[in-house]
C-alpha cells in the first residue's frame, strides 16, 4: 500500500468520479453538505435503512456502512444509482484497503429506495486502476486552486452548486 492511501477517504474517491472540483473543495475543508437538502435526505436513508444490520465501522481512515463478517461482505448504502460509477469505485476502494490488512471481502451497494443491490468485486485490473486513481486524487488535492470543471446535469443537485457554478 502506498502510505499516502491512508490520507484518502472513500468520499474523496467518490468525489473524484463525480467532480474533481468538488473533490478539491472537500479536501481543503470547504464543505457545503450541511446546506444541502439532497445530502440530508441521503443521510436519513443511510441512517434508517438496514437498522438492525447496520453498524458503521470506522478504522484507519475509512468508514464502512455495515459488514457481514460471516459472509465476507461489506455494504455501502446509497440513495440512488445516479452516480453509480462513483459508488462502485468508492466500494472498490474499501475492498482495496481491506486487502492491505489481509482481509478479502466482496461488496454490495444497497439502493433501498429502489430496492436494488449491486454486487461488487475487486479484480487485479481494478487494483492497478485504483493505484492510478489514488495518484490522480493526490494530484488534484495538491493543486493550489480548484480545477476547472464543465457544467454537468448533476451540478444542479450538488451541495456546491451555488458556491461553484453561480
Amino acid at each position: 500500500m502506498n502510505h499516502a492511501t491512508k490520507d484518502i477517504s472513500g468520499v474523496e474517491v467518490n468525489y473524484y468520479f463525480v467532480c474533481k472540483r468538488k473533490l478539491w473543495f472537500f479536501s481543503h475543508n470547504i464543505s457545503m453538505e450541511h446546506t444541502s437538502e439532497t445530502v440530508e435526505i441521503g443521510s436519513t436513508i443511510h441512517e434508517s435503512s438496514y437498522a438492525r444490520k447496520r453498524r458503521e465501522i470506522g478504522f484507519d481512515g475509512i468508514k464502512l456502512d455495515f459488514v457481514e463478517v460471516n459472509k465476507g461482505l461489506i455494504h455501502e448504502v446509497k440513495k440512488s444509482k445516479a452516480i453509480e460509477d462513483a459508488h462502485i469505485w468508492q466500494l472498490k476502494y474499501y475492498l482495496y484497503r481491506l486487502k492491505d490488512f489481509g482481509l478479502t471481502f466482496t461488496g454490495k451497494i444497497d439502493y433501498p429506495l429502489i430496492r436494488r443491490t449491486e454486487n461488487i468485486n475487486l479484480s487485479e485490473d481494478d487494483e492497478k486502476e485504483m493505484e492510478y486513481i489514488l495518484k490522480d486524487i493526490e494530484k488534484v488535492k495538491s493543486l493550489p486552486t480548484p480545477p476547472a470543471e464543465k457544467m454537468k446535469n448533476i451540478c444542479k443537485k450538488c451541495s456546491y452548486y451555488e458556491f461553484c457554478c453561480i
